[in-house]
C-alpha cells in the first residue's frame, strides 16, 4: 500500500465522517426540537426507551449524538438515569443501521440496469438533486433537505474511496499476516477500540471494516472481536461530552461505556467458551460488507436483549461507581412531582407544587451563597455549580409556571388559591435571584482570571456587604418555606439598608480612586458587584411583599413594582436600626 493509497484512504474516511455529520445535523434541523421533545416525553418504560433510542439514532445516524443529547437531559434534571439507560441501549442498535446503508455503496454494474443502480450513479443523482434544492429553496427547512442529500452523497463517495484505497491489499501477504493477528480475540477487540477512539465514530469504524472485507481477507474470526471492540471505543466521545456535567450526567455517559463493555465481556466469554468445545465451522468464513453489517446488528441486538432486564442493576452500579455527596441533590431536579394527573386533585397538586417551589428557593439561596464566596475564595467547581443551578432554575420556572397556570384554572379552596397565586408571583423572582447570582459568579471568575486585587478597605467593606446580603436571602427563603409572615417583615428594612451600604461603598470607591488607592478597571468590577447586589435585593423585596400582602388579601403587585408601596411602621424602623448597628462599613462613607 503506497503513500497515495494511504492518503486516499484518509480522504475517504474524512469524506465519510463529514457526510455522516452533515446528513445527521441536517436531519436534526428538519426535525427542529422535535427529536429532543420526543426523547424527553416517550421514555416511561424501558422498552419504549429502547425503541425510541433505536429510531432516533437510525434517523440521525449517530449513537454518540443521541447519547450526548440524553446526557444533557439528565444533567439538566429533565430525565432520570433509569430513563436514559433504555434510550442508550436502543441507540446502540440504531447505529448499526448505518452499516446496512453502506452496503449500497457496493452495488455495482457494468452495463444496462445494473449500471443505473451502481453507487456512482445513485450518489451522482442524489448529489445533483440535493444541490438544486439547496440553491433554489427559500425556506431553511427545505435547504436542510438538500443538505441531507448532499451528506448522503458525500458519505457514499467517501465509502467508495475507502474501498478503492484498500483494493490493492487483496493479495498483500503482510496485510494478511496483520489481519491474522487480529483473529486473536484480545488483539481484535483492542484494535476495534483503538480504531473507534481515533475515528470518534462507531459507524465510521464499521465502514472501514466493511471496506476491508471487500478485499476478501476478513474472516468471521477477525470481524467479530473488532466489532465487539468498536462498541467500547464508541463510548470515548460520549465520556468526553460528560466532562463538566453533574454526577447524573457523568453516570449517564458511564452507562454507554458499561453497556458495550458488558456486552463485549458477556458474549466473548459465551462465544469463545462454546467455540473451544464445539469448534464452529464458520470461523473461517470470508466476510462481505453485508455480513459485517449483519454481525454488527446481531451483536448489538443480543447485547440489549441480555442487559434489558438488568436496567435497575446498571443504575445501581453507576451510582455506586460515581457516588453522591450531600450537595449533589441541590443540582438535581425532580420534575416528576409536577404530574399532570394531580391537576384534577388540587389537594394533591398544591402540596407537590409547594415542594417544588421550596426546592427552587433553596437552589437560588445556594447559588447566591456560592457566588458571593467566589468573590474572595474562587473555586472552579463552585463556579460550575452556580452555572448548573441557574440553568436548572430556569427550567423549573418554565415547568412550574405552566403547571401553576393550569392548576389555577381548577376549582380550589381559598387557601389553595392563595398559595398558587403566591407561587405565580414569586417564581420569576426566585429565578432572577439565580440569574444575578450567576452574574456575581462571573465577576468572581473575572477577578480570579485577571488576578484582580481590591484594596484592603474595599475587601473589608465587601465582607460586610456579603454578610448582609446572605442574611437577607436567608430571611426570604426561610420565611417563604416556613410561611412565616413575621420573619419576612425583616426583609424590606434590610434590603433598604443594603442599598444605602452600596451607595456608601460607591462613594468610598470614588474617594479611593481620587487618592490612587484603587484603579479604574478594578472599580468597574467592584461596581458590577454592587449593581447585582441591589438587583438581588429588589427581587427579595418582591418576594417579601408578595407574602405579606397575600395575607391581607390586598396585594397590588403592579403598584409595588413601581415603588409606591412602602410601610414604615414601628417594626420597620426597629429592624432598620438593628441592621444599621449590625453592619457597619470598615471605611466610613465620605
Amino acid at each position: 500500500m503506497n503513500i497515495s493509497s494511504i492518503f486516499s484512504l484518509l480522504c475517504g474516511v474524512s469524506l465519510f465522517l463529514y457526510g455522516m455529520s452533515l446528513m445527521g445535523d441536517s436531519l436534526k434541523k428538519v426535525a427542529g426540537n422535535k427529536l429532543e421533545t420526543i426523547l424527553y416525553r416517550l421514555t416511561s418504560t424501558p422498552m419504549k426507551g429502547v425503541l425510541l433510542g433505536m429510531i432516533v439514532t437510525a434517523v440521525i445516524q449517530s449513537s454518540s449524538a443521541t447519547t450526548v443529547m440524553v446526557v444533557g437531559f439528565v444533567n439538566s434534571g429533565m430525565m432520570k438515569v433509569a430513563q436514559a439507560i433504555g434510550i442508550i441501549m436502543g441507540a446502540n442498535i440504531g447505529t448499526s443501521i448505518t452499516g446496512w446503508i453502506l452496503c449500497l455503496s457496493y452495488i455495482d454494474g457494468s452495463s444496462g440496469i445494473a449500471r443505473l443502480l451502481s453507487t456512482a450513479t445513485i450518489s451522482a443523482v442524489i448529489a445533483v438533486i440535493g444541490i438544486i434544492i439547496k440553491m433554489t429553496a427559500k425556506k431553511r427547512v427545505h435547504r436542510s433537505f438538500g443538505d441531507i442529500m448532499l451528506g448522503f452523497a458525500i458519505l457514499m463517495t467517501g465509502m467508495q474511496m475507502m474501498s478503492g484505497a484498500v483494493e490493492p491489499l487483496k493479495g498483500n501477504e503482510n496485510f494478511v499476516k496483520i489481519l491474522t493477528m487480529l483473529s486473536n480475540p484480545v488483539t481484535g477487540i483492542l484494535a476495534g477500540i483503538a480504531m473507534t477512539v481515533v475515528l470518534q465514530s462507531a459507524s465510521a469504524s464499521v465502514g472501514v471494516l466493511q471496506a476491508l472485507s471487500a478485499t476478501g481477507n476478513i474472516s468471521f474470526a477477525i470481524a467479530l472481536p473488532i466489532t465487539m471492540g468498536i462498541g467500547v471505543g464508541a463510548a470515548f466521545p460520549v465520556l468526553l461530552s460528560a466532562v463538566g456535567t453533574n454526577k447524573e450526567g457523568k453516570r449517564t455517559a458511564l452507562v454507554y461505556l458499561l453497556n458495550d463493555l458488558f456486552g463485549m465481556i458477556l458474549w466473548s466469554v459465551v462465544f469463545y467458551s462454546v467455540n473451544h468445545f464445539v469448534k464452529f465451522t464458520f470461523m473461517d468464513m470470508i466476510m462481505t460488507p453485508v455480513s459485517v453489517a449483519l454481525v454488527n446488528t446481531l451483536f448489538r441486538l443480543a447485547t440489549v436483549c441480555a442487559l434489558l432486564p438488568c436496567i435497575s442493576l446498571i443504575e445501581k452500579l453507576v451510582c455506586f461507581i460515581i457516588k453522591d455527596n450531600p450537595e449533589d441533590a441541590e443540582e438535581q431536579a425532580d420534575f416528576s412531582l409536577l404530574e399532570d394527573r394531580f391537576l384534577s386533585y388540587p389537594a394533591l397538586a398544591v402540596p407537590q407544587a409547594q415542594q417544588v417551589m421550596n426546592d427552587v428557593a433553596f437552589k437560588s439561596q445556594r447559588a447566591v451563597c456560592r457566588s458571593l464566596s467566589l468573590l474572595t475564595h474562587y473555586d472552579e467547581d463552585s463556579f460550575k455549580k452556580v452555572q448548573t443551578t441557574e440553568a436548572l432554575v430556569d427550567k423549573y420556572e418554565d415547568k412550574i409556571g405552566t403547571y401553576l397556570i393550569r392548576l389555577s384554572a381548577r376549582k380550589m379552596t381559598p387557601a389553595q388559591n392563595k398559595k398558587v397565586t403566591k407561587y405565580l408571583y414569586t417564581i420569576s423572582d426566585f429565578e432572577s435571584l439565580s440569574d444575578y447570582a450567576l452574574n456575581i459568579a462571573f465577576v468572581g471568575d473575572e477577578v480570579y482570571e485577571n488576578k484582580v486585587e481590591f484594596s484592603e478597605s474595599a475587601q473589608e467593606d465587601l465582607e460586610v456587604l456579603k454578610a448582609a446580603v446572605l442574611e437577607m436571602v436567608n430571611l426570604v427563603v426561610e420565611s417563604f418555606v416556613e410561611e412565616d409572615v413575621d420573619k419576612v417583615k425583616r426583609v424590606e428594612p434590610l434590603r433598604e439598608y443594603i442599598n444605602i451600604l452600596c451607595d456608601d461603598m460607591r462613594d468610598n470607591h470614588i474617594e479611593r480612586l481620587g487618592r490612587g488607592i484603587c484603579v479604574q478597571p478594578n472599580g468597574i468590577l467592584f461596581d458590577d458587584i454592587l449593581t447585582n447586589v441591589e438587583r438581588l435585593g429588589a427581587h427579595c423585596s418582591n418576594i417579601a411583599v408578595a407574602m405579606t400582602k397575600m395575607e391581607t388579601h390586598n396585594y397590588d403587585y403592579i403598584q409595588h413594582q413601581h415603588g409606591k408601596m412602602k410601610e414604615r411602621d414601628e417594626d420597620y424602623m426597629k429592624y432598620f436600626t438593628e441592621y444599621q448597628q449590625k453592619y457597619i462599613l470598615a471605611t466610613p462613607a465620605v
